[in-house]
């Protein structure tokens, strides 16, 4: 009768996953990483009345990627409540400033509007490099797969890659750039 115990405060305990946002769109990763915060991808998952969500801990979150022109066009409105503190802060003014403010913003809208949304976002741990606390590192047991593969750099691939690397054409000897 102890392991029907065991199994059952097993199914409703807390996972720690990690994201590693280097690359990645925070609008296109927002739902997938709410969906863990609520705990939408357990199979005890009834709805935003049960509180069974995970933590979430994304790594890299200064190296995240926008769209084409969307660092300059997407704007984030904030207002202090006192007459005429309405502000619009640009997408790359709010993240030079704090690296990991857009990821928790765009998680923060897909949590959606209910009772459990502040408790799913004390549960997202964000880093704006790959420097985590070990004691939360200690916890993390799962990754949540990137949306995209990174792509290696030239820096990142050693000389006989390079030398096998197919040519289209060589050039010839006296050839000189203008």
């Amino acid at each position: 009768m102890g392991s029907k115990r065991v199994q059952q405060w097993l199914t409703f305990s807390r996972s720690w996953w990690l994201f590693d946002a280097k690359w990645q769109d925070p609008y296109k990763a927002a739902p997938i990483i709410a969906k863990y915060l609520k705990g939408a991808h357990k199979p005890i998952h009834g709805g935003s009345h049960v509180d069974c969500g995970d933590h979430v801990v994304v790594i890299n979150s200064k190296e995240i990627a926008l769209r084409a022109d969307e660092w300059f066009y997407r704007v984030y409105f904030h207002h202090t409540g006192y007459p005429g503190g309405a502000t619009w802060t640009k997408a790359w003014e709010l993240h030079k400033k704090d690296p990991t403010m857009i990821i928790q913003k765009a998680v923060y809208t897909k949590l959606g509007v209910n009772l459990n949304r502040r408790p799913n976002i004390a549960r997202l741990h964000i880093y704006p490099d790959e420097n985590v606390p070990e004691k939360i590192m200690q916890n993390v047991t799962d990754q949540i797969p990137g949306l995209r593969t990174v792509p290696k750099s030239i820096d990142d691939y050693t000389k006989e890659e390079i030398e096998k690397y197919p040519k289209l054409f060589d050039y010839p000897k006296d050839y000189a750039l203008q």
